[in-house]
């Protein structure tokens, strides 16, 4: 790592905690009920609704609740995207979008991965960019705000059989977190050069007439291939550059806030209407982290005792830092194939500049690399540099932040959520050693409790192995991978890791918007986003039935570093062991290949 990229990381860190601990305090107080003017703004809307805040269900209603709520956002985006042609807003004149791309983008923004196998600005309305997919964005991110809340209330609480009122924590969340942080991040990005226009795309005329090659597509909108099976390549040329024009800075916003990541454009954060200006791309890797990190220590408000979030964040900001340290070295070592053709990229002994292919230049290997580490370990998935042209090693950063079950900060609410259900395993897998009952925070843990945290832990590796297996099995499936080998495996591997863990991020060289993978990735999502969220409100309900024990000598301490050791062991081996044969035929071989 270079000395700017050392200072780059600090500096992150240092201004992420400072953010973070007033950001919790508001948190705690909005999602309380203690906002006493936003009780008095709310009350007109659970009446029109029919909805009593005070009055508080069980962990089964509350989840119904849930799937209800964002099932209904399912049918709306998908309706919007099929009729988008008759709507107004659509300065450009698109047409509805395909059945198949728009059920896997209706689940995609519902389930806060904002998987995109489509280029944005060629093929949504500004209409079903702001009304579907940028409300989405607040909505998925409320579901997984509320989700943790309920599960921190069942530690706190104590012989209750209710978790809270889900209307009320959705409204809550949305209203006083998510929507003023991305109304004052918006006009910052605002600011600093986003754009945000409900105008016609704008023809620019170039400097020099430029040339180049795109694929042939058949009839079926699909790229023809020789005999060989690479693509059919037709030359063309122009001397015109079709500006994009969208409500941008607004949906860019909340985007990097609610860590949804699906941008207006196919660039995403590497163009300069979403990214201007390094400052700019500074404040969007913060507004990533910032709601995952406060919500640490809101869960140790909430549990009465602080230690216990500082505890959790010191964990995360452990292996995040490492893999963030991984990930800018990987790509500062540079490509040896490269090197060995005279490519000049003068900071490493193979390849003095470093690793600069699918980089924007303005930001370098330094912010490239941090970012990619932080959307990832976010379950964000914005990228401001193509991870598809990432080093082997450097690669795998992302994919194996991802396969951890984004639990390194993760995603707004579903990386707690899902940090303190290993949590529970390590807890357990300490009760084992020392032949003791497991217990955390005053709760016993107990069979239940365990079925239900196998089910969390273990769908999300049975949805990407299993779909990884359907995908390079399929005749489909193969038929769009464009780069053979291991490579190509790799591709589908972090495709399916990013849909069942909720990232969606890609690597670049699969075309996903086909019937097969637009339907795989959807069921990936659903059941990724949901498969864990019914356990997780299920547990919290087990443990808020509970009475609290009292803490005697033989108490495991959950907040030293011998708990936080403990914690990030568990995460390793448990959360990442699944995947290892996996890594070793992409990454790994492909690694091996390169520097032989």
């Amino acid at each position: 790592m270079t000395a700017s990229s050392w200072s780059l990381l600090v500096a992150y860190l240092v201004v992420l905690a400072l953010i973070a601990w007033p950001l919790a305090t508001w948190i705690d107080k909005v999602m309380a009920g203690r906002f006493e003017l936003g009780k008095k703004i709310e009350a007109p809307l659970y009446r029109l609704a029919g909805v009593k805040p005070e009055h508080e269900s069980g962990w089964l209603r509350y989840t119904i609740g849930l799937l209800i709520f964002n099932g209904l956002g399912v049918l709306a985006v998908y309706a919007l995207q099929r009729l988008q042609g008759m709507l107004p807003f659509n300065p450009q004149g698109m047409g509805p979008v395909t059945p198949d791309s728009s059920f896997n983008t209706a689940i995609s923004f519902v389930t806060n991965t904002n998987w995109q196998g489509y280029g944005g600005e060629t093929t949504m309305s500004n209409l079903t960019q702001m009304l579907g997919l940028a409300v989405q964005n607040f909505l998925s991110a409320a579901t997984g705000i509320v989700v943790v809340i309920a599960l921190v209330r069942g530690f706190a609480r104590h012989s209750a059989s209710a978790i809270g009122n889900v209307w009320a924590d959705l409204t809550r969340a949305t209203l006083w977190i998510l929507l003023p942080i991305s109304f004052v991040f918006a006009l910052v990005l605002v600011q600093q050069g986003a754009i945000q226009s409900l105008g016609a795309y704008v023809e620019a005329r170039t400097v020099e007439t430029q040339a180049w090659q795109e694929p042939r597509l058949g009839a079926d909108g699909q790229a023809l291939k020789d005999g060989q099976g690479q693509p059919v390549m037709e030359d063309k040329r122009g001397d015109t550059q079709t500006l994009a024009m969208a409500p941008l800075a607004s949906q860019l916003a909340i985007k990097m806030v609610g860590t949804n990541g699906g941008g207006i454009l196919n660039a995403n954060s590497a163009h300069p209407y979403e990214n201007p200006t390094p400052l700019a791309n500074f404040l969007q890797m913060l507004g990533i982290f910032a709601i995952p990190a406060a919500l640490c220590f809101v869960f140790g408000r909430m549990v009465g005792d602080q230690r216990q979030g500082l505890a959790v964040i010191a964990a995360m900001a452990v292996m995040f830092v490492v893999m963030a340290m991984a990930a800018m070295s990987f790509e500062q070592q540079g490509n040896p194939v490269l090197a060995s053709l005279g490519a000049d990229q003068a900071a490493s002994a193979t390849q003095p500049g470093g690793n600069m292919e699918g980089k924007e230049a303005r930001f370098g290997i330094g912010a490239t690399g941090l970012f990619a580490a932080i959307t990832t370990a976010a379950s964000c998935g914005a990228v401001n540099g193509m991870h598809d042209s990432f080093t082997p090693l450097g690669g795998a950063v992302p994919l194996v932040l991802i396969q951890l079950g984004e639990v390194v900060f993760g995603g707004v609410g579903a990386g707690l959520y899902g940090m303190l259900v290993f949590a529970i395993m390590a807890v357990f897998i300490a009760g084992l050693m020392i032949g003791r009952t497991p217990e955390y925070l005053g709760k016993k843990i107990e069979a239940y409790e365990m079925k239900m945290v196998s089910i969390a832990i273990l769908v999300t590796p049975l949805l990407v192995l299993v779909g990884t297996a359907i995908a390079v099995m399929s005749a489909d499936g193969r038929a769009t991978i464009f780069n053979p080998g291991a490579h190509g495996f790799s591709e589908v591997l972090y495709a399916l890791s990013s849909a069942a863990n909720n990232n969606g991020s890609a690597f670049g060289g699969l075309g996903a918007n086909t019937p097969f993978y637009n339907v795989l990735l959807a069921i990936a999502m659903w059941f990724g986003r949901f498969g864990v969220i019914v356990p997780v409100l299920a547990i919290a309900g087990s443990l808020a039935a509970k009475k609290r024990l009292a803490v005697t000598a033989g108490t495991l301490p959950t907040h030293g570093p011998l708990f936080i050791t403990l914690l990030i062991g568990t995460v390793l081996l448990v959360g990442l062991l699944n995947y290892v044969p996996a890594l070793a035929l992409g990454p790994v071989v492909e690694h091996l290949m390169l520097w032989k």
